[in-house]
């Protein structure tokens, strides 16, 4: 029993049994997330069974990104009593944001409860609130008092037609865990106040086969996109990978006014691998029709400039897809198993946050995964990566992202790969067995050919560039190949430009690693090279008896370690490098040609 109590709360994750916290009438916890800085096993505020706020007059206060976590196992919060969670709303009167309740009805049924849009209201102090009031015009505002427009108010549940976004107000009843939208007022940032019984445990929404929900983060607390991607619990019951498509879309949008056909924005695309790899592109703008159908940006097209995380903050919504093999029925999961404290402060993790805000290349919290200056992850070594960015007409730009690792196949990477969310007539995508993707995977392969598809709804300027190279070889080219001309432009070097007339361009542009010349070189062989020391003279010596042009020879310790490291050494017969502070043991030599391919020896050294 806590009575009359003003302090933080710390319960070590390491609690176990079936412990439950209950508030009882006229008191109350109040946790400052100032006291916390995230690390493993920390939580503000951690409880290991069940939350029951007893009377009307209970309360749990988080502020300054304080969170609850629960164990897994919890899922029957009880009682009428209130948690008290806040969340900032970064978009103006005529854009939306894309949100999910923490919190739901405080009924004297125990477990989650349907929300209502009403349960939000406007801090006006440390503990206090007062309701926001709704209008049936078209703006928001937020004085004299926060006003809502619920002319804004939908859900949307498996569908991909925009006439199905299902239209709420203040008073229908919203599923745990299902998003819903609302536009905000003219300051562009309005502090919001959830106030109910949190949630928690495992929360549930339908999903279909090529269908989109829109869903968010249920809990009062942030979840890791890894652990709801990769979900394994439960012997593999109840998962999200049979289901979707491991990716997630946030909705991104130029304010303009309230009208469709004046609408700019799209949906930003994130998924993340098994190891923490995450991979992003931003949202495409389109304009739309009054139909909501996309249509090509009048200029000046744009690309939206907010990144998402890894750590899907408190109260944030998102669209999940469903993959083509979902079975009927199916369901997309949350759980307590997904939640994890983490604070948007500290970066990886804010309300779809403006790129490069809160995010720092020196971030330790963001499990070992590094950011540029644009936001973009630094990869592991063991990764290649690059963006293409294709322009329409010098203002439309779809930005591509390629992966390459050695567990990626031909066919779909769960967690490396997004499918695209649009179906524009113009636009640029990867592909694979007809889908168009965004995000696509391959594991490197020096002669693979990567097919770029492109429609135009109208006569226009193309153009590729590439940005965000990342670990491959300096050496190594990326071409653009133009099939039906013939033309291959290494975009390392220079852009591609052509005019193309209207059409669906499926077969004349694909990225190679090799260009007509390099293509129709043989292979070398174990023959064209011999490797071996000079003992007498304490040397490395390398035969060329072909006279191939070598571009380098690099000899590797057993560690790995470059001891020898020759570059550009041209067309001779005969190479020699010494070898005298080399320790005697096994080496291995590695010889590259000007065609890009590599051969390995190994060579004993003895001195």
């Amino acid at each position: 029993m806590i009575k009359h109590i003003l302090f933080l709360v710390c319960l070590a994750s390491s609690l176990s049994g079936s412990a439950q916290l209950t508030v009882t009438n006229s008191s109350y916890i109040f946790v400052d997330g100032n006291g916390f800085t995230e690390a493993a096993n920390v939580a503000p505020l951690f409880v290991t069974g069940a939350i029951n706020l007893n009377e009307a007059d209970s309360k749990i206060y988080l502020r300054n990104e304080a969170q609850i976590i629960q164990g897994n196992t919890a899922s029957t919060n009880s009682g009428v009593g209130q948690l008290s969670v806040q969340q900032t709303g970064n978009t103006n009167q005529w854009a939306y944001n894309y949100w999910c309740s923490p919190v739901g009805s405080n009924t004297a049924t125990s477990g989650n409860e349907v929300n209502r849009v009403d349960l939000i209201d406007e801090s006006t102090g440390l503990t206090t609130s007062t309701n926001a009031l709704f209008t049936s015009g078209y703006d928001g505002s937020s004085t004299p008092s926060l006003t809502i427009s619920d002319r804004w108010l939908y859900s949307y549940v498996t569908s991909d037609d925009y006439s199905e976004w299902i239209n709420l107000d203040e008073t229908s009843p919203i599923q745990p865990g299902l998003g819903f939208t609302m536009k905000g007022n003219p300051s562009a940032s309005q502090l919001y106040d959830f106030r109910g019984k949190p949630n928690s445990g495992t929360i549930n929404n339908s999903i279909a086969a090529n269908q989109f929900t829109l869903i968010g983060n249920p809990y009062p607390s942030a979840i890791d996109a890894l652990l709801f991607i990769h979900d394994t619990d439960n012997a593999n019951v109840d998962n999200n990978s049979p289901s979707t498509t491991g990716a997630l879309y946030y909705w991104e949008q130029q304010p303009t006014d309230h009208f469709t056909e004046n609408y700019i924005g799209g949906y930003a695309s994130y998924t993340i691998s098994s190891g923490g790899t995450p991979s992003f592109v931003p949202a495409q703008f389109f304009a739309y029709d009054s139909s909501g159908n996309e249509i090509p940006l009048p200029p000046p097209g744009s690309t939206g400039s907010k990144v998402a995380g890894r750590y899907i903050p408190i109260g944030q919504g998102f669209m999940v897809e469903g993959s083509p093999s979902t079975p009927a029925n199916s369901l997309v999961y949350l759980k307590n198993s997904h939640r994890i404290f983490h604070k948007e402060s500290s970066g990886d993790s804010s309300f779809f946050r403006t790129s490069n805000t809160n995010v720092s290349s020196e971030d330790s919290s963001s499990e070992a995964i590094q950011y540029d200056d644009n936001g973009l992850a630094i990869l592991p070594n063991d990764f290649k990566r690059f963006r293409l960015n294709v322009l329409f007409n010098n203002n439309f730009k779809r930005q591509l992202l390629q992966n390459f690792h050695n567990t990626a196949t031909d066919g779909f990477d769960y967690g490396l790969e997004a499918p695209s969310s649009s179906d524009s007539a113009t636009d640029a995508f990867w592909t694979q067995n007809d889908e168009a993707m965004v995000i696509q995977a391959h594991s490197f392969d020096i002669e693979k050919r990567i097919p770029v598809i492109i429609r135009a709804e109208n006569q226009q300027s193309i153009d590729f560039s590439l940005f965000d190279i990342q670990n491959f070889d300096t050496s190594q080219p990326i071409y653009i190949h133009d099939l039906e001309n013939d033309i291959y432009v290494d975009l390392r070097e220079q852009n591609y430009s052509i005019n193309l007339p209207a059409g669906d361009y499926t077969t004349r542009f694909e990225i190679t690693f090799q260009n007509a010349e390099t293509l129709d070189i043989a292979d070398i062989t174990d023959e064209d090279f011999m490797v071996f020391q000079n003992t007498k003279n304490s040397e490395l010596t390398v035969l060329n008896p072909n006279g191939l042009d070598i571009k380098s020879v690099t000899l590797f310790d057993i560690t790995g370690k470059i001891v020898i490291n020759a570059q550009n050494l041209g067309a001779q017969n005969d190479y020699s490098f010494s070898t005298q502070s080399l320790s005697e043991g096994v080496y291995v030599a590695n010889i590259t040609v000007a065609s890009n391919q590599s051969i390995s020896k190994k060579v004993v050294i003895k001195n």
